[in-house]
């Protein structure tokens, strides 16, 4: 009788409930990475942008655009390909590990080069260099949940990394403007970034994949992994799907919301006004997104977590619609952090859930992280019509609440998870 090889813990289902030290170290690795990447479009883009217009015949609005469009265009890309690299790496460190650090020393290499930079072409490729290699570094972070954390603790696990996220973001502006100039910002960044990635790197083994695991190489089947294929897969497209919907009503609700406030509300001090709701925001999110996991993780189910933020959501946006004061912006800003902060934790823990293979969670993860970043490049695109021909703010922001709507109501069609 032929023995049945088992296949090597990388592709293990994980049992074993990983403790505080491993989720803060990873948590603090993805904070870390979000400051490499909120610093400069917060703070520091602007700045150069500003700097580098005149002689380009393009206003400062406009090159900072450019660059953050060739960005995201990079990041799109870069998170899926190398999550999937991840998924074939058998080094002795293991299959996340080697692309952390060089992800994220490429990353803060890349910054010192924005540092420098001397023109408008330096500063395009400087950016595009810190959205490709922050992507493999973060892309394996985000794969390292699956590989370790047991399905019954990943809305905590989740609950974590949003709230370092959200840090991060503050973090990275922070940093930007506290540094005193364009350069010192770019590397307090840097310096940060490496700093809070290093605890994970050196204090945690990751799992190796086994060699005869690893599928043999043809271009054909890299590529063609990269499909979502809804009919092979359905839980992983619907659940793409709902992600994409979501997130891209709250794209809609934040692109516009310094002039919605200038114009719509009339408030006298918009940029002021964006700060305080951001704060608000920022708040109710933080105070739910761990909370959120928590209780999801506890009740063994996700789908009703994620339907109900999706419509607290919707209610919210569609109040903006409703009640154009600024009483109601305030209302809506923190009722929005309520929700989102429930998503981004169970979501999450949702993906990680309806993965279909162990050999492709990175691969999985990066297109599933192409439903965070699509919406970026989609919302203006739709907003700017609307606001323009089709009936202004009010009608945005009623559109912004059926999408996220129907992100909810899709939930329902996901089968594999209670």
């Amino acid at each position: 009788m032929t023995e049945t090889r088992r296949p090597s813990q990388a592709l293990a289902e994980p049992v074993r409930r990983v403790g505080g030290g491993w989720t803060a170290s990873l948590s603090l690795a993805n904070g870390a990475i979000w400051v490499g990447w909120y610093g400069p479009l917060q703070i520091l883009l602007a700045s150069q942008a500003k700097d580098f217009a005149p002689g380009t015949g393009m206003s400062k609005e406009t090159l900072l655009a450019w660059v953050t469009g060739a960005g995201a265009a990079v990041s799109l890309v870069a998170n899926p390909f190398f999550g999937a690299l991840s998924d074939r790496t058998t080094a002795r460190w293991g299959r996340r590990t080697p692309w952390i650090v060089a992800g994220t020393a490429g990353g803060a290499l890349s910054l010192l080069l924005l540092a420098g930079a001397g023109g408008v072409w330096t500063m395009a490729a400087g950016w595009c260099l810190v959205q490709l290699t922050l992507n493999a570094a973060f892309a394996a972070v985000t794969a390292a949940v699956p590989d370790r954390v047991p399905r019954g603790q990943r809305g905590a696990v989740g609950g974590w990394l949003g709230a370092a996220q959200i840090l991060g973001v503050v973090g990275g502006t922070g940093l930007a403007t506290a540094a005193g100039g364009i350069a010192a910002g770019y590397a307090a960044c840097a310096v940060f970034t490496v700093a809070g990635v290093l605890p994970y790197v050196l204090c945690h083994r990751d799992v190796r994949l086994a060699a005869q695991d690893r599928p043999p190489w043809s271009w054909r089947g890299f590529l063609a992994g990269f499909r979502l294929g809804p009919r092979r897969y359905p839980d992983l497209a619907w659940a793409w799907l709902t992600r994409f919907l979501i997130n891209l009503s709250n794209a809609l609700v934040l692109l516009y919301l310094l002039y919605y406030l200038r114009d719509r509300v009339h408030y006298a001090d918009p940029e002021r006004g964006v700060l305080v709701l951001t704060a608000v925001n920022g708040a109710t999110l933080l105070a739910t997104v761990v909370a959120g996991g928590v209780w999801s993780d506890r009740v063994g189910r996700r789908k009703p977590f994620v339907v109900w933020s999706g419509v607290l959501m919707a209610v919210a946006t569609a109040g903006l619609a409703a009640w154009q004061t600024w009483p109601g912006a305030v209302v809506a800003a923190a009722v929005l952090g309520v929700g989102f902060g429930v998503f981004t934790s169970v979501d999450f823990a949702l993906m990680t859930d309806v993965l279909p293979k162990a050999l492709d969670r990175g691969k999985d993860l990066g297109v599933i992280n192409v439903a965070n970043a699509l919406p970026q490049v989609a919302a203006p695109v739709l907003a700017a019509p609307v606001v323009t021909y089709l009936g202004g703010y009010r009608v945005l922001y009623l559109v912004a609440a059926v999408i996220g709507l129907a992100g909810a109501a899709l939930v329902g069609r996901i089968r594999g998870v209670e």
